[in-house]
Order: C-alpha cells, then sequence, then structure tokens
C-alpha cells in the first residue's frame, strides 16, 4: 500500500479544472446551505461546474442553488437511489472528465480541499479518490471516534493487492467527498442503479478488480459526522447486512466484514476508557444493536418486505418490491 506524495503540484498539470463537475444530491438541504455553499465557493470552481440533483425539496434548496447559479436538477423523491441517481448525474454532465460527489452535509473545510483531492489523479493509475471526514464541531466522543477510526491521518493508495493486508477496507469508499475519473468510472459499469447503500464501495470494488488504484487523501478535508441514536445505527447496519448479502462478489473477493467490525470495537473502547469510561455500556449497547440489526440484514430473505422495510434506515429502496 502506497502513500500519497507529499509533493504538491499544480492541478492544471493533473487534470484540466473546467471538466471537472461537482454533483450534490439534495433533499432539504436548507440547514445546511450556509455552510455548504461556503466551502463549495472557497475552491475557486465556476458556478456552472456545479450540479445540484435535487430530490423535490420544499424548503427551498433549489431556489438557493439557482441563487448562486448552479446547475440544478429536480427528481421525485420517491425516484432516489444511492446509485441511480448518481449515474443519472454523469448523463447531465457529458462534458466533466472527472466528476467529485458530496453529499448535503459535508462541509469542505479548507480553501483547498477540492485541489487536494484532485491531485491524487498524478498517478494516471489512481481512478477514484476520496477525502478524510472530520467529526463536525460538537460532536461527542463516540460520533468523533467513528469517523477517527474509518479516516485516519495518514493518506494511502490501494490496489487489488491491498486486500490481504486491509481485507474489505481494500474497498472502502465514501461518495460524502469523492472524486472519479469519468471513463474509468464508466468502463467498470459506473454505480449500480437499484442499491440500498454502498454504490462507492461496490464500484471501488470493481475498480480495483479491474486494475486500477484508489486513494485515500487525508490532507483533503470536509467536515461531516452524525449523531446517531441507537435505534438509528440498527436501521443502518441491517441495511449494511442487506448490501453485504446482495453483493456476494465482495466479500468472495476481499474478505468477511467480521474482522472490521471486531478492530472497530476494540479501538472504540481504547478510544473511550481512558476520559469518557461513563459512556462505555452506552457504547457496548450500540454495538449489539449493530450486530443484531446487520444479522437480521443480512437474513432478509427470511423476512417480508414489511418488516424488511420497518428495520431499514433507507425505507423508500422497499417501495414497490414484492420479493427479495
Amino acid at each position: 500500500m502506497a502513500t500519497i506524495s507529499e509533493v504538491c503540484v499544480p492541478i492544471d498539470q493533473v487534470i484540466d479544472r473546467s471538466q471537472v463537475a461537482v454533483v450534490i444530491p439534495t433533499c432539504n438541504a436548507g440547514r445546511f446551505w450556509t455552510d455548504l455553499n461556503h466551502g463549495l465557493r472557497m475552491q475557486g470552481l465556476s458556478a456552472s461546474q456545479v450540479l445540484i440533483l435535487d430530490s423535490s425539496s420544499d424548503d427551498g434548496t433549489r431556489e438557493l442553488a439557482a441563487a448562486e447559479g448552479y446547475e440544478v436538477y429536480r427528481i421525485e423523491r420517491r425516484d432516489f437511489n444511492h446509485g441511480g441517481t448518481r449515474k443519472l448525474a454523469l448523463s447531465l454532465v457529458p462534458w466533466a472528465s472527472v466528476v467529485v460527489y458530496l453529499t448535503q452535509d459535508a462541509i469542505l473545510a479548507s480553501p483547498d480541499s477540492l485541489n487536494l483531492l484532485l491531485s491524487a489523479f498524478e498517478d494516471r493509475t489512481v481512478a477514484a479518490a476520496y477525502g478524510r471526514q472530520l467529526p463536525r464541531p460538537g460532536a461527542g466522543p463516540i460520533e468523533a471516534h467513528a469517523r477517527l477510526f474509518n479516516y485516519p491521518p495518514h493518506s494511502s493508495v490501494r490496489d487489488f493487492e491491498s486486500r490481504h493486508t486491509l481485507g474489505i477496507k481494500a474497498a472502502f469508499l465514501s461518495n460524502s467527498f469523492s472524486a472519479y475519473r469519468v471513463n474509468e468510472l464508466q468502463e467498470v459499469g459506473g454505480f449500480p442503479s437499484d442499491v440500498i447503500m454502498a454504490e462507492d464501495a461496490i464500484v471501488a470494488g470493481r475498480l480495483l478488480m479491474a486494475g486500477w488504484k484508489t486513494a485515500y487523501v487525508a490532507e483533503a478535508q470536509a467536515y461531516h459526522s452524525h449523531p446517531f441514536s441507537i435505534a438509528q445505527e440498527f436501521r443502518r447496519y441491517f441495511d449494511t447486512g442487506v448490501y453485504h448479502r446482495g453483493e456476494k462478489w465482495l466479500r468472495d473477493e476481499f474478505g468477511d466484514p467480521g474482522g472490521e467490525g471486531k478492530r472497530f470495537v476494540l479501538s472504540e473502547l481504547s478510544y473511550l476508557i481512558p476520559r469518557h469510561l461513563h459512556l462505555v455500556p452506552y457504547a457496548m449497547l450500540r454495538t449489539v444493536s449493530k450486530a443484531i440489526g446487520y444479522q437480521l440484514g443480512f437474513r432478509k430473505s427470511a423476512l417480508s418486505v414489511r418488516w424488511s422495510r420497518r428495520f431499514s434506515y433507507h425505507k423508500s429502496y422497499w417501495d414497490n418490491r414484492t420479493a427479495h
């Protein structure tokens, strides 16, 4: 596993910045808009390079985006899908050679966040890159640890051989702050059009298997974390189980996720015990909730669609489904 070079090169020598599109799926993003827009404006992009793909917001999101000069495209809320919506976005920016994906609550941390992320493409064999997600201001210890665990301070480059040392984590990538070479993304089929979650990891796995590399750029940073409740964690891990069950090839090629889960629990305990001992029982309850949710999701074929939808975090995925 290699590391990103510490030597910065002009982005124009890596890619043509005028061919970079930034895509942000939104749904009632008004409460994030001021910070989101400020982070975007710091990057020095033309407003026409930003596409807001909005799921029928009713809080003025589209109007705010249009006032900034951003391209705005509306879809029905029921039509949103993590993979399919991002695939649609590619057809709306046919001029782009690189596409950057953000989520509406990922706030770029500095004026060079985007340039640093794009610098990963100095390596011509890197097809996708993602940046470091920092805990949002005010995040509690459990929320903060989750970000520190998944987004360490050191950059790295991964190839298919990285699975031998990283396991399934080799295919980890987050579309909350990511960038892809468009040709290479399409070469591996683009994002799956109907997936409950983790469209980014699916594409990362396909890219690695096709001989490309992916990069984690710790210097490129955005604030993004969530104060998930125990119930929300249960639902999220139910969906993770559904995803892992459906993408058997990912487990076959990169390994079972169980080892990574154990490493997270040990890391969380080590993080909490010195200064936040009182949170350990709560953290353990969350761990049990996540484990039960995952196992139920992995065995979703034994559940009715009605119960799957009830357990799921992404409930719209189950709409109009009659079988698993």
